[in-house]
């Protein structure tokens, strides 16, 4: 009987022992950087919802003023990943950085509005003619809204050539037109918004309409070598992203929606409220890709043609 007892108690004491080992896998930490634009609501939403924790990924979201520095400080490591615009990917990539795309965020749609071409009342332009002979800041030259402006001038029978393209990031825009530096921006997001609302300023256009509704507007990317390192973190990443898209999607989930973009984009809680959402859009693919690299070969922005598929990271 004592040596049944004794067992017993080897085995529970074993037990016992044993089990404070066994914990849970620590999660998998990354950086991401993100920009001042709604196309980011499904990262917001996830970070804020636990959907990121619920794959196992603990997420350190990250303001990036600039939004082409995002893929300079992936490449070094100071970010795991980032959300450039497909436009100024394609061109790291042609330029010799080999990074993959995760996911998509927002996506164009001829029914988002908080793209457009602003100038001051009285200025004069109301249509792409009356560009010609104009000086219009853009946030980036060769950045996704240049080159999107840049075909509606050419859809629209405008010689580009005649356009006086000069570069000026989002916060600068309403200061260059309010001194009369340009004739008018092509800007977006809270930018634009603060600026229609201050009555100094109104919408020339909203030039990126015309465009077919699906491609990307922002890619969430990575370097490759730590996408194949981290396959779990890549697939969990895209799931999180896609219940968070299924989350935006319920009509009853909008005030936590637009509390998110508050919180993340720093923004007063009335500027949140009327904000225009662009249609997220979580999965990219080589054929998104390969429609901003057709317009950027034709505006002379990709000097080679990728291979599209290859960008896409495995999971």
């Amino acid at each position: 009987m004592d040596s049944t007892l004794n067992r017993r108690s080897f085995v529970a004491a074993g037990v016992g022992t044993a089990l404070p080992l066994a914990r849970a896998a620590e999660p998998t930490r990354l950086a991401y950087g993100y920009s001042a634009v709604t196309d980011f609501a499904t990262v917001f939403v996830a970070a804020e919802h636990g959907m990121f924790a619920r794959q196992g990924l603990d997420v350190d979201l990250r303001f990036i003023p600039l939004n082409p520095t995002i893929l300079p400080a992936v490449q070094s490591g100071s970010l795991q990943m980032g959300g450039p615009t497909p436009t100024a990917y394609l061109q790291a990539v042609s330029g010799g950085l080999d990074q993959v795309v995760v996911g998509g965020g927002g996506a164009l749609s001829k029914t988002f509005t908080e793209v457009g071409l602003v100038t001051k009342p009285g200025a004069g332009i109301t249509s792409a003619a009356d560009c010609a002979g104009r000086k219009i800041a853009v946030p980036g030259l060769g950045a996704l809204l240049h080159v999107v402006f840049r075909q509606w001038l050419k859809m629209s029978h405008v010689d580009q050539s005649k356009v006086s393209f000069v570069e000026a990031p989002f916060p600068q825009h309403a200061d260059l037109l309010r001194a009369g530096t340009v004739d008018a921006v092509v800007t977006a997001g809270p930018f634009m918004a603060r600026m229609l609302a201050s009555g100094e300023a109104k919408v020339a256009a909203y030039f990126s309409t015309f465009l077919p509704d699906g491609p990307p507007t922002v890619v969430h990317i990575a370097t490759r070598e730590w996408a194949l390192k981290n396959p779990a973190a890549v697939k969990g990443f895209r799931s999180a992203i896609g219940e968070a898209a299924q989350f935006i999607a319920k009509p009853g989930n909008e005030a936590a929606v637009r509390a998110a973009l508050g919180k993340y984009l720093k923004l007063p809680a009335p500027v949140a409220q009327a904000m225009q959402i662009s249609p997220p859009a979580p999965v990219v693919t080589a054929k998104h890709l390969q429609y901003w690299g057709q317009l950027m070969r034709e505006q002379g922005y990709l000097k080679s043609e990728p291979d599209y598929a290859s960008l896409i990271a495995k999971a």
